[in-house]
């Protein structure tokens, strides 16, 4: 390894800004316990797994005693098995009976992952170990793309049902009648990946498990919960919140006893290209005024570096176009300079088949791939290890999501090499002066709330087609009383019985089409107007600000000029004049519903509560790619959108303004850059990117009657980072002051101030005036 870090430290050079490392960590062994059967006892030895590690004999133990479990440990760290052996021990036991009563209600297991191809990767692994304890046990995966022989084979025969939330949604609980089998010998249920849940999404799963448990119990099954979890902040209370108290207490396994070998991080800035102080519109669409190279540049060159001095590399991108330029560059770098690997560089990512995703997994594990440009696809479970370096293009947005993606290289014992290229943002920049904080501090706290308003009633709905609501229930949603269930009933939803609430049968709506899963909403197609076919779709959340009349939508990097917006319709054509780009112009207006606490400083206040957001889209600005020049502004009138949710907001007094030297004409300049920089800080702090939150800041606002900044939800009813904002408090301040310290712009760049989705083109910014309040705030905090 020490050749590929002479290769990148020759490389990059002054490029460098830190170099971490993360010190080996020697194997704790531990003993299975005496109830492992021998025929799993066999398996667990011909896969090389005879002996566990220390947390893998723990967890598994726990799970065999009958309680819930969240296995929070590092990548490779073989945190399946916690579950498995147990799950294999307990179907290998009950296929020794014969009887007809015993095979009726012999224990399933489902296990759900968060993608279809984690599923696959699972199947892969778990088959051949499951054949080797008996060949009699099934396994099979059913998700969407099932066919119907593969359903009824699981239905009447499946052990083991390999799954995803979605399925597990419409397709078990959609119809549970079907599913007799499976709900009354329900045994463990497997929820992996569990860091990488956040926001609607991980409530919207957390009410779907609990609603599994539900029904398993009307069948009479008991079944217990097993989490699989990168290393996590508090996983215990994570998972808790995530099952809620009515299936019981969750215990928490976090002591890795894999062994690990060195690991060094190395984290790098963009170089500064010639004319570097002209100024240009960076991959994010802000006006930055020092150039750089764009990340994906840097990190496709790296990838040909590494690949052409012998090391097998994978690279992170931030989206999907990403790793297409990626490997693009990669494979021209390569053409110079190492023809012969010119075609061991390609892309991965959402998108391509099945099929082509397997063949280039298996290639990149036999060698005949030497580097992979990829998405979080490959971030998540599946098995592919034993490479010689990590290239991250940009902070993944969690230290969780960071560790999984280094985890990649020097798997099973064997050091690791990491490269962070940091984009221009304030997150990456602040990483990039902060190299010592990859290393130290907790992982972030997972954010989402089951019990939110705006999700719960589809899935009491659903839940009340599946087995009746009654009081019981109270407990499995988390609830105060029965009063959503009236409220429900009242508006014809449900019917109210002396036996409990039903679904109304008059209703000519499927309750489970009212919920979604994945928090999406519903989309708008991108149509081209000359040719007919679909460019894409976008959130009908961010239809008035990226395909507004007049916009110019990117679709593989060609400009597409929007003709109308018409409900769920954007109609395009391809723009062949001048390269522009359009950002959309909004007004926004925060009113605080509800204060649910303060915290009295000597600065002002710190408060956190309901909101509701009302923004509009009303013209956009009009900027030349070639240097940023402003062209024009043009009005739009587009509806108003109305969003309650939480936020976390802070008052500062006059006086503290006017002791910091910040004239009058200067605080809204100065307010809004610290908004800009708080928002994108945040991600430090809880499991959220800055597209999951907004903000507003203002001189005076209406309620306040004082200078304030608030930052909010971006999701209705509230997904928890504003909530994990208040807690993070001074720290949050601190981080924020240090970014804009640390940035060597003189007005306000995209590293520091400037915002990719400010609604007024990140006007009017002040980065010296925030610095100087930031100062003083942090300043006058208790403890400093």
């Amino acid at each position: 390894m020490s050749s590929f870090l002479d290769t990148i430290t020759n490389y990059a050079g002054d490029q460098l800004t830190g170099h971490v490392v993360i010190p080996p960590r020697i194997a704790q062994f531990g003993r299975w316990g005496e109830w492992v059967p021998d025929s799993v006892r066999s398996a667990l030895e011909g896969a090389g797994a005879g002996t566990p590690w220390v947390h893998q004999a723990r967890a598994a133990d726990l799970v065999h005693g009958g309680h819930n479990v969240v296995v929070a440990t590092g990548t490779g760290s073989g945190k399946s098995l916690a579950a498995w052996v147990p799950a294999l021990s307990a179907i290998a036991s009950a296929r020794e009976a014969t009887s007809l009563a015993t095979a009726r209600s012999r224990p399933t297991v489902l296990y759900l992952g968060p993608t279809k191809a984690l599923g696959a990767d699972q199947e892969d692994s778990l088959t051949k170990l499951a054949a080797a304890v008996d060949p009699r046990i099934g396994v099979a995966t059913v998700d969407g793309d099932a066919d119907g022989s593969t359903r009824v084979w699981a239905r009447q025969s499946a052990d083991i049902i390999l799954s995803n939330p979605d399925f597990a949604h419409f397709g078990l609980l959609g119809r549970p009648e079907l599913w007799q089998r499976l709900w009354r010998g329900l045994h463990i249920i497997v929820i992996d990946e569990f860091h990488s849940y956040r926001g609607s999404f991980a409530s919207n799963v957390a009410l779907v498990v609990r609603r599994l448990l539900r029904v398993a119990r009307h069948y009479g099954a008991d079944p217990r919960v097993v989490f699989l979890s990168a290393t996590a902040y508090q996983p215990a209370i994570s998972a808790q919140r995530f099952l809620g108290d009515a299936f019981g207490p969750v215990l928490a396994v976090d002591n890795d006893g894999s062994p690990a070998g060195q690991r060094d991080i190395l984290t790098m800035v963009c170089r500064e290209v010639p004319g570097g102080h002209d100024p240009v519109i960076n991959e994010d669409g802000a006006v930055a005024d020092i150039r750089r190279r764009a990340a994906n540049t840097e990190a496709g060159e790296l990838t040909a570096k590494l690949v052409s001095s012998g090391a097998r590399a994978l690279t992170f991108v931030r989206s999907r176009p990403g790793t297409e330029r990626v490997a693009e560059v990669s494979r021209e770098y390569l053409a110079e300079s190492a023809p012969h690997l010119e075609g061991t560089v390609a892309a991965y990512r959402g998108g391509y088949l099945p099929e082509e995703r397997r063949e280039l997994e298996a290639q990149l594990r036999t060698g005949d791939l030497r580097g992979l440009a990829t998405t979080s696809a490959l971030e998540l479970g599946i098995d592919i290890s034993g490479l010689d370096a990590v290239v991250v293009t940009g902070w993944p947005g969690t230290r969780a999501s960071f560790q999984q993606q280094i985890g990649r290289a020097g798997r099973a014992g064997t050091g690791g090499l990491a490269v962070l290229i940091g984009r221009d943002n304030p997150l990456d920049q602040y990483i990039l002066t902060h190299p010592e904080s990859l290393a130290q501090g907790n992982p972030e706290m997972s954010v989402f709330d089951p019990t939110n308003p705006w999700i719960l009633p589809g899935h009491l709905c659903a839940a009340a087609t599946e087995v009746p609501l009654t009081a019981a229930d109270i407990d499995v949603f988390s609830l105060d009383s029965t009063e959503p269930f009236e409220e429900l009933a009242e508006t014809g939803l449900l019917k109210e019985r002396p036996t409990g609430w039903y679904w109304n049968p008059s209703i000519k709506v499927n309750p489970h089409d009212m919920v979604d899963i994945r928090g999406g909403g519903t989309t708008v197609s991108i149509i081209d107007s000359e040719s007919g076919a679909l460019l894409g779709t976008v959130d009908e959340s961010r239809a008035d600000y990226s395909v507004h009349p007049g916009a110019i939508y990117l679709h593989q990097g060609v400009p597409y000029l929007v003709e109308s917006l018409d409900g769920d319709i954007a109609l395009v054509h391809q723009h062949r004049e001048e390269e522009i780009r359009t950002f959309a112009r909004d007004e926004t207006v925060v009113d605080i519903l509800t204060t649910e606490e303060t915290i009295e400083l000597p600065w002002g206040t710190w408060n956190r509560g309901e909101v509701v957001v009302q923004s509009r889209v009303v013209g956009y600005d009009i900027r030349r790619v070639k240097d940023g020049m402003f062209i024009g502004t043009v009005p739009l009138e587009m509806p108003v959108r109305r969003l309650q949710t939480s936020g976390v907001w802070m008052t500062i007094k006059d006086s503290v303004i006017s002791n910091a030297d910040i004239i009058a004409a200067d605080v809204p300049g100065t307010l809004h850059a610290t908004e800009h920089t708080m928002i994108a800080l945040l991600p430090l702090f809880a499991t959220c990117d800055r597209w999951d939150i907004g903000g507003l800041s203002t001189a005076v606002h209406v309620q306040t009657a004082m200078p304030t900044i608030i930052v909010h939800d971006a999701m209705a009813g509230g997904s928890g980072c504003a909530r994990r904002g208040f807690t993070a408090g001074i720290d949050w301040l601190k981080a924020t002051l240090d970014t804009l310290e640390a940035c060597d712009c003189l007005h306000g760049c995209p590293r520091c101030v400037q915002s990719p989705k400010c609604g007024n083109n990140n006007e009017p910014l002040d980065k010296h005036g925030a610095t100087t309040l930031l100062r003083h705030l942090v300043g006058y905090s208790p403890g400093n």
